[in-house]
């Protein structure tokens, strides 16, 4: 691993923090699948990734929220125990290190979609299964404003997601901003995306993964400018 780093980025292994498990978060649209197939190819690591389109409530829950939360609130929250629990299984954990979501944020899209009732249902299952996960190395919360998230999300044309209102994204946007306002459960690097393509700059990525690899504890803010 060691080499396939040195090979690809301007890094110091004296001083730099290599993480043995990442975690990749933030609102629909903003670029966690991306950033994490592109961290385990140059770390060769394993990846872990949530995949919405196993959902089959997903698509009928853009279209009619109401109806359809508890269903797919349940679903994903079922298929990301399931994939985390592999990390319990012997070698298994030694190889999955980088995952494109942190279980511990599923509750804030509950929050702003179930009502009172399918709340506490939910918080019921979720308090019951939830416990003695591995915990992240290091969370990388990536940033950007709600019309940026909209122009993302409308690019990629994933069909389940044709549906997809502004208000919704600022409702996520804005339930991401406070639950990581007050998250210190690992150490958190957040990311303002806004300014850079992760996914088509080499340099944006590079920069990004030179700053990550700083970093072994506390709260750190990388807000790059355009010409950076």
């Amino acid at each position: 691993m060691e080499q396939t780093i040195l090979s690809e980025f301007n890094l110091d292994l004296a001083t730099a923090t290599i993480p043995q498990y990442i975690a990749i978060e933030g609102p629909i649209g903003i670029g966690k699948t991306t950033l994490a197939k592109r961290l385990a190819h140059s770390f060769n690591y394993e990846i872990l990734l949530e995949d919405a389109q196993e959902n089959p409530f997903l698509e009928r829950f853009y279209q009619d929220r109401r109806s359809n939360a508890l269903p797919t609130q349940l679903f994903f929250l079922f298929q990301r125990m399931r994939k985390l629990q592999e990390l319990r299984q012997g070698d298994i954990f030694q190889q999955v290190r980088i995952a494109d979501f942190l279980i511990e944020k599923d509750p804030l899209f509950a929050k702003i979609t179930l009502d009172d009732d399918e709340y506490r249902l939910y918080q019921t299952v979720y308090d019951n299964i939830i416990s003695d996960l591995p915990k992240p190395d290091l969370v990388v919360y990536l940033q950007a404003p709600t019309e940026t998230l909209l122009d993302r999300v409308q690019l990629r044309g994933a069909p389940s997601e044709r549906s997809i209102e502004l208000s919704y994204l600022q409702q996520l946007n804005d339930a991401y901003t406070q639950f990581f306002y007050y998250y210190d459960d690992t150490p958190l690097l957040i990311v303002n995306t806004e300014a850079i393509n992760l996914a088509k700059s080499e340099r944006d990525y590079q920069n990004l993964v030179e700053y990550m690899l700083q970093i072994s504890s506390g709260r750190h803010y990388y807000n790059p400018h355009p010409l950076q």
